[in-house]
C-alpha cells in the first residue's frame, strides 16, 4: 500500500468563486484571507520531500505569469521535489481571468517544472448539483475532462476526485464515476482516483459527515467501476486514520501522504491531525496488515517497509 512524503501549498485563500460547500475560500480584506509570496512558498518546501501539492483559490489580480514563477522558483531551489500543482478548474480560471488558452497554460507550466496535476475541483458532475452548490463559475464537467485530457496528451498525468457525502444522490455519483472511466478509456493518464468525503464544517449542506460505511462502499464501488484507474485512494485526512486503514480492505491501495500544513479540508473542520510523520502512515497501513511502499509522486518506490 503506498504513502509518499510530500508538502501542501495553497498561495493563497482569495477566491472569486462562492461555492456553498466551501470553507476555505475567502474575499479580497475578508478576516482570514492570506496570500503567500513566492518566497514564502520556496521555504515551505524542507528536505526529504518528494512531492509538493500546490492548489489555491482563483484569486482575482494574480496574472498566469505569477504562477509560473511559483513553479519555477520551486523547481529551480528544489529540482529534487516533483510539483503536482493547479486543478483543471484553476487552468480554466487562466482562460476565463487571462484568456491563457489551456494547452498554453499546460505547456508553459510544464517547462516551468510542472510534472502532474491534483484531481480537484471536479466536484460532483451534474449541472443540478452546480446550481445547486452554485459553482456555476467553474469548470463544467465537459470542460473539466478536456482539461485533462490535454494535460494527458502532454504527457502531464493527473489524478482525479469526487466530492461525495452532502447532497448528491447515488445516480449522480455513478454519473460522476462513468465519465472518468470514459475519459480514462480516451486518453489514458489518469494515475489515481480520490474520493473526498463533505466536510460539514460551518457550511453545513447535512447535519453530520457521512459514515464510515458510506466512504467504504463509495472506495468498493470505485475500485470496481475504475478498473482502467491503477490507484484509488482512501484519503486519510477525510477519513480519519482507523477507516482508512479499513479502507485498505476496500479496494484502496494509498492513503496519501504525511500532507504538511493541508489547510482545504482542516478549515472545513477535518478532525485529523494537519500532517502525520512517516511514522504514523506506517502505522495506518501496517495495521491493515498491509505491506507499506514509500513512493514518489509518479509512483516510482523509493523504499518498501515490511
Amino acid at each position: 500500500m503506498y504513502f509518499v512524503i510530500n508538502r501542501h501549498i495553497t498561495p493563497t485563500n482569495v477566491c472569486v468563486l462562492s461555492c456553498a460547500f466551501c470553507d476555505f475560500a475567502r474575499k479580497k480584506d475578508a478576516d482570514g484571507a492570506y496570500e503567500h509570496t513566492i518566497e514564502d512558498m520556496v521555504a515551505m518546501v524542507r528536505p526529504g520531500v518528494r512531492e509538493v501539492h500546490i492548489v489555491g483559490g482563483h484569486h482575482p489580480d494574480w496574472p498566469f505569469e505569477y504562477y509560473e514563477r511559483i513553479i519555477g522558483a520551486i523547481h529551480t531551489a528544489h529540482p529534487e521535489v516533483q510539483i503536482k500543482a493547479f486543478t483543471a478548474a484553476e487552468i480554466d480560471y487562466f482562460w476565463r481571468r487571462w484568456k491563457i488558452e489551456p494547452k498554453e497554460a499546460l505547456t508553459r507550466l510544464k517547462a516551468a517544472g510542472l510534472q502532474s496535476m491534483p484531481g480537484g475541483g471536479a466536484e460532483i458532475f451534474a449541472l443540478r448539483l452546480a446550481r445547486e452548490l452554485k459553482y456555476t463559475g467553474k469548470a463544467d464537467p465537459a470542460r473539466w475532462c478536456e482539461i485533462h485530457g490535454l494535460a494527458h496528451a502532454l504527457g502531464i498525468p493527473t489524478n482525479a476526485t469526487m466530492l461525495y457525502g452532502h447532497v448528491e444522490t447515488m445516480a449522480e455519483r455513478v454519473d460522476h464515476l462513468l465519465r472518468l472511466r470514459e475519459q480514462q478509456d480516451a486518453s489514458g493518464g489518469f494515475l489515481t482516483f480520490i474520493p473526498l468525503a463533505y466536510q460539514v464544517g460551518t457550511t453545513r449542506l447535512r447535519p453530520r459527515p457521512t459514515p464510515p460505511t458510506d466512504s467504504l462502499r463509495t472506495i468498493a464501488a470505485s475500485r470496481l467501476l475504475l478498473d482502467n484507474f491503477p490507484h484509488v485512494e482512501a484519503y486519510w485526512v477525510v477519513l480519519g486514520e482507523d477507516t482508512t486503514s479499513v479502507a485498505l480492505h476496500f479496494g484502496a491501495d494509498d492513503i496519501n501522504g504525511t500532507l504538511e500544513d493541508e489547510r482545504i479540508q482542516h478549515m472545513a473542520g477535518a478532525q485529523t491531525p494537519a500532517g502525520l510523520a512517516r511514522e504514523h502512515l506506517l502505522r495506518m497501513i501496517h495495521d491493515a496488515g498491509k505491506t507499506a511502499v514509500e513512493r514518489d509522486a509518479l509512483y516510482n518506490v523509493v523504499h518498501v517497509w515490511n
